[in-house]
């Protein structure tokens, strides 16, 4: 008498268009292969009445519920042979795909493509599999490549390639793509947050100011219908909020910003204002110099004679209050020790203000002066454009050793293990690159032309 093979089907489809038919792919990829078990009935196979559809999920992991039934009935013994379409319909990662066999081979479970004509029960079948599989992540990667050409190309054009909406716009959702269009109530609140950041002075104070008003992140449907009603702010969210160049109309691709095609809810002034305050916040912390006496100087005058640190002093008599600067060796060692006088700090914190306002006017000295920081800024961002490049050089060697091993994976462990640490090397390198691309992406909207600036002092 015959055995009995109990033949499990797996199905999958990426996306969900479509499912909701009477027949739809996973219903097609099933009769395909309940027609191939029929044709082996004269050996014994037999199909398992439970159904494995995953519809709507990625062959890239294997964070797919049906799939995890599938391999815990095959560890618990339940399944003698696994079917499906097409390969890829199992997975299309080489280092998931290499875990899959290895399971199934301890447990004594086939592998049948009920397209391509292969059982791995037979070493020429392990060899084909191999060989499609190979086939099935490039196709994935080029898949994936066409679609980062494809969001880079549109982000060039200053569209928007989808993500959630940012609190000041609505996305309108178009055949040709989305367009981010202006919700009028929204986008004054956004303008009043970037003018009470200015008056605040801090993030936190910032924060605090907007919830005594009671406002949240944006608040919008997704396209699947799910409601998102936003959440309270904090500093993480709200500086983010402030750094966006898409409230200037623009578009931010990899460190690169375009014009965009929608309008901008933020003019260039107020804009500017609060990213120089943000970067001075940056050096200082945000925290308020403690000046109560209103010095301008404080720390900054030197003793002509002895050039010890002035410091700051004041006499109240009646309601009038005299400041001065005063030599702090003369104050510890006597007057005798240091015969500078004291200086009136009014006279000479005038005096210094018209000196720097001089300064201010003279052409020649701020043109160098800009110049000279935008030489610095040119030179940062050009070494972090080197540094970006060595680290995409990294990850082009790591992926051409991956694509030289992948054809002896599924049958050397330690070439399979070899390449899931390429492929962690790759991820991390990635991500350094990402990393990259946020500091390009901070310091190159601080860009100025000197001579624009010059022109408008």
């Amino acid at each position: 008498m015959t055995a009995k093979i109990r033949c499990a089907i797996y199905t999958r489809k990426s996306t969900e268009d479509g499912l909701e038919q009477e027949f739809n792919s996973l219903d097609a990829q099933r009769l395909a292969a309940e027609a191939y078990v029929t044709s082996q009935k004269e050996s014994g196979w037999v199909c398992l009445p439970e159904r494995y559809d995953d519809g709507g999920y990625s062959g890239g992991n294997t964070d797919r519920p049906a799939f995890q039934k599938i391999m815990a009935d095959v560890e618990a013994g339940k399944i003698d042979c696994i079917l499906v379409y097409k390969i890829d319909r199992l997975s299309r990662s080489l280092i998931d795909f290499a875990k899959i066999m290895e399971t199934l081979e301890r447990c004594n479970v086939s592998l049948v493509s009920v397209t391509q004509q292969f059982n791995t029960t037979t070493s020429m079948g392990r060899l084909t599999l191999n060989i499609l599989f190979s086939f099935a992540q490039f196709e994935r990667e080029i898949i994936s490549e066409r679609t980062r050409d494809k969001i880079a190309a549109a982000r060039r054009k200053g569209k928007w390639t989808g993500g959630p909406p940012v609190l000041g716009y609505d996305c309108a959702r178009e055949r040709s793509g989305g367009r981010l269009l202006v919700n009028k109530a929204e986008a004054e609140q956004v303008r009043e947050i970037f003018r009470m950041y200015l008056r605040e002075g801090t993030l936190s104070a910032t924060v605090k100011a907007i919830h005594a008003r009671g406002w949240r992140t944006k608040r919008y449907v997704t396209a699947a219908g799910r409601q998102r009603n936003g959440a309270d702010f904090n500093k993480s969210t709200l500086q983010k909020m402030l750094t966006n160049v898409i409230y200037l109309g623009k578009m931010p691709y990899k460190g690169e910003i375009f014009d965009g095609e929608h309008e901008a809810v933020v003019d260039e002034d107020l804009f500017g204002r609060v990213q120089g305050l943000l970067r001075h916040n940056r050096v200082t912390g945000g925290k308020a110099i403690r000046n109560k006496s209103g010095a301008l100087l404080k720390g900054l005058v030197r003793c002509k004679h002895c050039g010890c640190a002035m410091s700051h002093h004041f006499a109240t008599r009646g309601n009038k209050r005299y400041r001065y600067y005063v030599c702090g060796y003369a104050q510890k060692h006597g007057w005798r020790e240091c015969p500078s006088p004291s200086l009136p700090a009014k006279e000479l914190e005038d005096f210094v203000v018209e000196q720097i306002k001089g300064l201010g006017k003279d052409p020649t000295i701020l043109a160098e002066a800009l110049r000279a920081t935008q030489a610095h800024m040119e030179a940062e961002i050009a070494d972090m454009e080197r540094q970006r490049a060595e680290v995409e050089e990294r990850v082009r060697d790591l992926g051409r050793e991956v694509g030289t091993l992948a054809p002896r994976a599924g049958f050397d462990e330690e070439v399979t293990r070899e390449i899931g640490r390429l492929q962690n090397k790759m991820r991390e390198e990635q991500e350094g690159i990402a990393g990259i691309n946020e500091k390009i992406a901070a310091v190159r909207p601080l860009l100025l032309n000197p001579d624009e600036l010059l022109g408008a002092v």
